[in-house]
C-alpha cells in the first residue's frame, strides 16, 4: 500500500483535505468536504498527465470562458445558471442547476456560471487532459 506523504494531506474530523495539489500520487479523499472547504477561486487539488480536478469557490460567475480540452463540473452546493454555445455571441444552451448536478462542457465551447440564489457556489471540475498548471490557486477571479 503507497502512503502519500503526511505534509500532502490534513485531516479534518476524518476526512482527509487537501493542502497541495498531490497529482501524480494515488489519492482518494471527500470531495465535495474539500469543496466545501475551499476558499480559492480556483485551487488545483489533483494534477495528473492526463486529467486534472480543480475546486472553485464562485461568488457571481467564473466569467466567459472557453477550453481546448473538455470539462466536467459539478455542482458541491449552491445553484446556478449555466450558459454554452459555440461562440461567445451566441450562449444558446442556458439552463438553472443546483447541488449534486454535473455539467459537461465539450472542448472549444463558450461557458459562464452565475451563481444565482444565497447558498455559497462551491464547484468541483475535472479537466481532460490537463488545463491549469500543478499546483496553481487562483485567489480571486
Amino acid at each position: 500500500m503507497h502512503i502519500i506523504p503526511k505534509f500532502e494531506l490534513f485531516e479534518e474530523n476524518n476526512n482527509i483535505i487537501i493542502e497541495k495539489d498531490s497529482g501524480k500520487l494515488p489519492t482518494v479523499i471527500n470531495i465535495n468536504k474539500n469543496a466545501l472547504n475551499n476558499t480559492f477561486f480556483r485551487k488545483t487539488i489533483w494534477t495528473g498527465s492526463n486529467l486534472q480536478m480543480t475546486l472553485m469557490t464562485v461568488e457571481d460567475s467564473i466569467g466567459l470562458e472557453v477550453h481546448d480540452v473538455d470539462q466536467f463540473i459539478r455542482i458541491e452546493s449552491g445553484e446556478c445558471l449555466i450558459e454554452m454555445g459555440k461562440s461567445k455571441d451566441s450562449l444558446d444552451f442556458k439552463t438553472n442547476a443546483n447541488q449534486n448536478y454535473g455539467i459537461f462542457i465539450p472542448a472549444g465551447y463558450y461557458h459562464n456560471i452565475t451563481k444565482i440564489g444565497i447558498i455559497e457556489l462551491k464547484l468541483s471540475a475535472i479537466y481532460a487532459p490537463v488545463e491549469h498548471e500543478k499546483g496553481t490557486i487562483n485567489i480571486k477571479k
